[in-house]
C-alpha cells in the first residue's frame, strides 16, 4: 500500500516523511498508529488485484465514457424515485445471520474528514468523516442499528468492480456520478456537490487549471474522474501538450505523497478532497477555481432497485434532519476546510428521471 501519514492514512512510506511532516505528535505516536494500521489491515480488507496498470484502466474507462456520453444527459438525475419499501436486495441484507447481519459498505480510510481512521479516537481508531456519517445513517434505517456496518477499504480504481462482484452492498466513497459509471452501477441521488481542482505547493508557479501546467507532472487516481478529464482535455487541446499526466496511483491520497516527495508538481482531484488535503499539509494549497461541476452519489448494483430507492428516501430524510442530518455532518467535518456556508456544497433538489 502506497501512502503516508497525513492525519488520515498511514503506510510504510510514511517513515520517509516523518521528519518533515507535522502529524499526530511525533515518532511515538507514529509507531502506535502504524501498529494499529497493521491490525486493521487484517480486519478491513483492501480490495483490488496486484499489478493493476492504472493508466490502462483509465484509458479503457475513457473509451467507455466516450460511448456512454453519446446517450447520456444529466447523469445525476438518472436514478429511481424514493421508497421505503423492502425488496429482494434489502431483505437479503436483513436475512444475514448473527455477526454477519450487517450492511457491507466500500469506503475510503485515507480521506481526511471524509473517510479516515483517526488514531486519536482510542484503541479502535474508528473510521470517521462525512461519508462515514452517511453510512451509519443508512445502516440505522435499514437494520435499525447505525453500527451494523462492515466497512471494506476500497481503492479508487476498485469501487465499481467491488460492487459488480458482490463484495459490497454499496460504495460511499466520494464517488462522482458520471455518464460512464451509470452504465456499470446504479447511483443514488446526489448527496454532495463539488468540482475538479488543482492542488500544488504554495511556492509553485502553477496558478490553476491553465497554461501554467505546461511541462508539469500531474498526479491523479487511476479510474478517477480527474484522470478522464485530463486525458480528454489534453486530447482536445484544452490542456498544454507538454503536461505530463502519466502519474496515476491506486488511492487518491497517494498523490499527496508524490507531491510531498517531489515526484509530482500538482494533484488534480475533487475540490472537497483537495481542501481536506490542504488542511493536512500547510505547504500546499488549492490553485485557481474548480473547473468542473460534479456530484457524489452512493453507488450500488444495477439491479438493486429497492436498495437504490431506499437510499434515496434516506437522503431525503437526511437532508431534512437539521439536528443530526446532512447539515450537522457538514458542520462537524467540512466547514473548517470548505467554509461555514454550505450552499456551494449542497446538492440540488433531487430530480428522478427513472420512476420504474
Amino acid at each position: 500500500m502506497n501512502g503516508t501519514l497525513v492525519k488520515g492514512g498511514v503506510t510504510m512510506r510514511a517513515r520517509r516523511l516523518r521528519a518533515s511532516l507535522k502529524g499526530w505528535g511525533g515518532v511515538a505516536a507514529m509507531a502506535v498508529v502504524c501498529a494499529l494500521v497493521a491490525v486493521f489491515a487484517l480486519c478491513v480488507p483492501l480490495s483490488g488485484p496486484k499489478g493493476v496498470d492504472g493508466q490502462a484502466v483509465a484509458q479503457s474507462a475513457r473509451v467507455k465514457a466516450d460511448k456512454a456520453e453519446e446517450d447520456c444527459e444529466a447523469p445525476e438525475k438518472q436514478t429511481l424515485s424514493p421508497s421505503s419499501a423492502d425488496g429482494d436486495t434489502i431483505q437479503a441484507i436483513k436475512n444475514r445471520q448473527g455477526d454477519k447481519r450487517k450492511l457491507i459498505v466500500g469506503v475510503d480510510q485515507n480521506s481526511y474528514r471524509w473517510g479516515y481512521r483517526n488514531p486519536n479516537s482510542g484503541k479502535t481508531a474508528e473510521l470517521e468523516g462525512f461519508d462515514i456519517d452517511l453510512v451509519h445513517r443508512i445502516a440505522e434505517d435499514i437494520l435499525g442499528d447505525p453500527r451494523a456496518v462492515q466497512f471494506k477499504a476500497i481503492p479508487t480504481d476498485q469501487r465499481i468492480p467491488a460492487i459488480q462482484d458482490g463484495r459490497v452492498d454499496m460504495v460511499v466513497r466520494t464517488m462522482t456520478i458520471n455518464c460512464e459509471r451509470i452504465d456499470d452501477v446504479a447511483f443514488s441521488a446526489p448527496y454532495f456537490k463539488t468540482g475538479q481542482h488543482v492542488l500544488a505547493p504554495k511556492a509553485s508557479s502553477i496558478k490553476g487549471y491553465d497554461d501554467t501546467l505546461a511541462g508539469k507532472r500531474i498526479c491523479t487516481a487511476a479510474g478517477s474522474t480527474a484522470y478522464s478529464t485530463l486525458e480528454a482535455d489534453k486530447k482536445d487541446g484544452k490542456l498544454p501538450a507538454t503536461t505530463d499526466i502519466s502519474t496515476t496511483v491506486p488511492n487518491q491520497l497517494d498523490c499527496l505523497v508524490r507531491l510531498q516527495l517531489g515526484e509530482a508538481d500538482a494533484v488534480v482531484t475533487d475540490g472537497a478532497l483537495a481542501a481536506s488535503q490542504a488542511a493536512q499539509d500547510p505547504t500546499v494549497e488549492l490553485k485557481g477555481d474548480a473547473f468542473t461541476a460534479e456530484y457524489y452519489g452512493v453507488a450500488m448494483k444495477q439491479d438493486a432497485d429497492d436498495l437504490v430507492r431506499r437510499v434515496n428516501q434516506i437522503l431525503v430524510d437526511y437532508r431534512k434532519d437539521t439536528a443530526n442530518g446532512w447539515q450537522a455532518s457538514y458542520d462537524k467535518w467540512l466547514s473548517a476546510t470548505l467554509g461555514k456556508n454550505s450552499e456551494k456544497s449542497e446538492p440540488p433538489t433531487p430530480q428522478y428521471l427513472r420512476t420504474t
